[in-house]
């Protein structure tokens, strides 16, 4: 054990991964002399609590074990995912449903998970991760910096739902196609990876070695990895929602000091109270949440039989989501293999109202005419087809979005 900071010392090694303290055994004389600044942070990390850390993990289980629950308890809904109605139910982010006045899913797909190893990776993650930026912030910072950079990392998801989205490398990692359950605490984790990558660049003149190797630059294999990971897995991981995170995290990190010993007792108490102010917002979401919670009742399982729990409405607006963006593959990218799969989804959905299935009717008729013009070669007379096409799917979305405002009320007695 150092006997400057009081870290584990593995056998053999001749100095603390730490404080950077010797551990051979040398006159009092000759002991190099560390500053306090070194021994500070190396204790600021080893003594203090991390309780929140603990608190935030049994939190995130037992939202996943009442998820578990409302899904029949069965084991595919624990591997392979959450009903989508389950989901909606509890909090996740659905850009239609924010739109419709439910603000707080803003706040709560940071405690929600889809499946196992989803709450497994990020639980896992804050183990490892959270303890470091509660003990060198404290409690009551770290908590803000939780909820505030989940929201980011939420916010980041919500701006980027676009049917349209850019056909770039930027476009197909940050934009999403179709507006689909959202949630985890990957944003929140970013966050305090951003926290923690920020802090090792402001402090990196007072950090001793150990701290150093772990914090500011050392932490950018983790992120590019990650992000990397991200990219691979666009479609399914919420790439825009990590770098909302990220930043939002590094933001607060330039502003924010970390808790020396002896803070004055007026920043703590402001700390405290912005600590209360996240903890309630958090209670106020849930509470809404429970207020508005309606889930069908899970039927008994069948051994070979799989459980699926339909939601009419979106089941529907996925499936115009999904012919949206067969059409923008047909016209942008020449590609139209996904126009008959759209084209059979649309004739699944069952039918919601007069006007929507008129709507859907419409998007039938222009992906069969996407499908047509992708075909042909290129010329003045398929230049100027194609420029009335575009105009038709302009103004059918703008129809279709006025609809959809129209039924926002609707969807959100549906859940």
């Amino acid at each position: 054990m150092c006997r400057q900071c009081g870290a584990i010392v593995g056998a053999g090694q001749t100095q603390c991964g730490v404080c950077g303290a010797s551990t051979v055994a040398q006159p009092r004389s000759t002991q190099p002399q560390l500053d306090h600044e070194t021994i500070r942070f190396a204790r600021a990390v080893l003594n203090r609590p991390y309780k929140f850390t603990i608190i935030l993990l049994v939190a995130n289980l037992f939202v996943f074990l009442l998820m578990w629950e409302s899904s029949g308890l069965t084991t595919q809904a624990l591997w392979k995912g959450f009903p989508e109605p389950v989901l909606e139910a509890y909090g996740a982010k659905l850009n239609i449903l924010i739109q419709g006045g439910e603000w707080w899913r803003f706040v709560t797909p940071m405690f929600i998970h889809v499946n196992l190893p989803h709450l497994l990776v990020n639980m896992y993650s804050l183990w490892v991760v959270g303890p470091y930026v509660e003990r060198l912030y404290g409690s009551a910072k770290f908590v803000v910096f939780w909820v505030l950079t989940g929201i980011a990392g939420v916010v980041g998801s919500y701006l980027t739902v676009r049917p349209n989205m850019p056909n770039n490398f930027f476009g197909k990692f940050f934009f999403k196609p179709y507006d689909v359950p959202s949630a985890g605490a990957s944003g929140a984790l970013f966050g305090l990876v951003g926290v923690l990558f920020v802090f090792g660049i402001k402090f990196r003149r007072e950090l001793p070695e150990g701290f150093k190797r772990a914090f500011g630059t050392g932490m950018l294999p983790i992120i590019l990895i990650n992000l990397f990971i991200g990219y691979i897995g666009r479609g399914v991981i919420d790439n825009a929602a990590h770098v909302g995170g990220l930043l939002g995290g590094a933001a607060l990190a330039v502003v924010v000091q970390y808790r020396r010993p002896g803070e004055r007792k007026r920043v703590a108490v402001i700390w405290r109270v912005l600590q209360v102010a996240a903890l309630a917002l958090v209670a106020v979401c849930f509470f809404n949440v429970a207020r508005h919670l309606t889930i069908p009742a899970a039927p008994t399982q069948v051994p070979g039989v799989t459980l699926k729990i339909e939601n009419p409405i979106l089941n529907f607006w996925n499936a115009m989501n999904q012919g949206q963006e067969a059409f923008r593959q047909a016209t942008h990218e020449n590609d139209a293999s996904n126009i008959e799969a759209a084209i059979k989804a649309l004739d699944e959905t069952p039918s919601i109202d007069v006007k929507g299935d008129a709507l859907k009717n419409q998007l039938k008729a222009i992906l069969a005419r996407a499908k047509t013009q992708s075909a042909r070669s290129a010329d003045a007379a398929a230049e100027k087809d194609r420029l009335r096409l575009d105009q038709d799917f302009t103004a059918w979305k703008k129809e279709y979005e006025e609809w959809l405002k129209s039924m926002q009320p609707s969807a959100n007695t549906n859940q």
